[in-house]
């Protein structure tokens, strides 16, 4: 938490915050702790939230995310126009690879996954996650949606700024030259690929998804593999059959 006291409404929001890190549920003590807050005042917090059905209680007197907080969550990803829009496009790659796919979405330095679809049950399933975050720089998904965003060199170095670019795994681009590089590359052939550049063993392929607008991107459509059993150079190969999957269940 940040050293300013939290109070009021955005130490309800916080403890809202903090209940979705604990799946399994969270005491009273430790939560009183993770927000920095007596807990009588962090008790108070969560009565606001049990009245709501956002917050509840399990027998063992731990707190988790209530099933009211759940349904509407659920609800409105379920019923968001680029959701449903893209789920016709994921189901097809997803059928014709047996491999994970994602709509994803640029936000600031990061993508968010809004959309993702696994393989069937018994395959091995990747670890991402809907509303999840990774590094646009290290992704495919991000690599597609920042050569569209980032159209030079000077507006590549404004984005990454003073920051140090995260490197999950040592193939991932590390400095603006390598990135800016990287762009000019991925706008010129019309597809972004990750090469085990965020997570080792793990290789993407995408293109950009026009699920609003027929000239801008709303996000990004990727394939993922596991680099044993669906080679990079397998997908690359196969980016005509899957922008005909995407172009023809596009709305535009």
């Amino acid at each position: 938490m940040s050293d300013a006291k939290l109070v009021g409404s955005d130490r309800v929001l916080a403890v809202l915050a903090e209940l979705a890190r604990h799946p399994n549920g969270i005491g009273l003590e430790e939560m009183a702790r993770a927000v920095d807050s007596s807990k009588p005042t962090v008790h108070r917090a969560l009565a606001s939230l049990r009245r709501a059905g956002f917050a509840a209680q399990n027998g063992h007197g731990r707190y988790l995310l209530g099933n009211e907080f759940l349904r509407m969550a659920f609800a409105h990803q379920e019923a968001r126009p680029d959701h449903v829009r893209v789920m016709p496009v994921l189901e097809a790659l997803c059928d014709r690879y047996g491999e994970t796919v994602h709509y994803a979405v640029l936000d600031g330095t990061s993508v968010v996954y809004r959309s993702k679809l696994d393989p069937p049950a018994g395959a091995v399933r990747l670890t991402s996650v809907v509303g999840g975050r990774n590094p646009a720089h290290c992704t495919a998904v991000g690599k597609i949606l920042l050569a569209e965003a980032l159209r030079d060199e000077d507006a590549v170095r404004a984005w990454v700024g003073d920051r140090t670019l995260e490197r999950p795994s040592e193939r991932s681009i590390g400095t603006a030259e390598e990135l800016h590089a990287e762009l000019v590359r991925i706008r010129d052939q019309g597809y972004a690929t990750d090469d085990q550049e965020n997570e080792p063993g793990v290789n993407c392929v995408a293109v950009p998804a026009y699920l609003t607008s027929p000239t801008v991107p709303s996000g990004a459509i990727s394939v993922s593999g596991l680099a044993y059993r669906t080679p990079l150079r397998k997908l690359v190969n196969d980016l005509p059959a899957i922008r005909a999957i995407v172009t023809e269940k596009d709305p535009w």
